[in-house]
């Protein structure tokens, strides 16, 4: 294990709550029902994607030319900073300190590959910036999870090979990109939401060092049998 590419909401800290406050705001706006069972469909998708599933839920994915949609999404997100602007690093979630700790000082890359255009302002607010090695830049990205290519990216960053590599996220789209790109897949959830993974756990507090080096060993060797 050479490096850990990290996804930011519900892995690193719990901003999905300031997302759904966010969106809900903004469909209400526009008299679309939103609740937090379709709010998981959004989880680990683009900001743009989610405005469409949003319109298509209302029935209105015809009603708002291209520039209006961008004029929406950008609503939703001075909403979404206004909320963030709150974070401190007690908001960081249990055990993620101290692993970025013990990969940093075991010399193994870390980079964050999340499709937050607002990752490296949220990473500077919870003190976490100087872990990183790598913040993998969305916005030069061409295809969004569930497509391999930012955690593809977050590895080139790094200088390591996509197998030498573990991921860490809490969405199905980005398990599937996280396998995607060839890589051993740690979901944050349950076994149903975490579907593909490699190993899953309940919580980050179960995340750590040895951890993650033990269960990477094991499935390194079983693909070498």
């Amino acid at each position: 294990m050479k490096a850990v590419i990290f996804d930011l909401d519900g892995v690193i800290t719990d901003t999905a709550e300031y997302h759904f406050q966010a969106w809900g705001s903004l469909a209400a706006a526009l008299g679309i029902p939103f609740d937090r069972e379709f709010n998981e469909q959004l989880k680990g998708i683009s900001r743009t994607e989610s405005l469409d599933k949003i319109l298509a839920r209302g029935n209105l994915s015809e009603a708002y030319t291209d520039e209006d949609k961008q004029e929406l999404a950008t609503r939703k997100n001075a909403e979404y900073q206004r909320l963030i602007s709150a974070v401190t690093p007690s908001d960081v979630l249990p055990g993620i300190k101290s692993l970025l700790t013990e990969l940093h000082d075991a010399g193994i890359g870390i980079a964050l590959a999340s499709a937050s255009k607002n990752a490296a302002f949220i990473l500077d607010r919870l003190e976490l910036t100087r872990y990183f090695d790598s913040v993998v830049d969305v916005t030069a990205i061409r295809h969004g999870k569930p497509d391999p290519e930012i955690f593809l990216t977050g590895a080139a960053n790094l200088g390591v090979q996509p197998a030498d590599c573990v991921g860490i996220e809490d969405a199905q789209a980005g398990i599937q990109a996280i396998k995607g790109a060839g890589m051993f897949a740690v979901g944050v959830g349950t076994p149903s939401q975490m579907q593909g993974a490699d190993i899953v756990v309940a919580s980050t507090a179960e995340l750590s060092l040895s951890m993650l080096e033990e269960h990477f060993c094991e499935f390194t060797k079983r693909g070498s049998l």
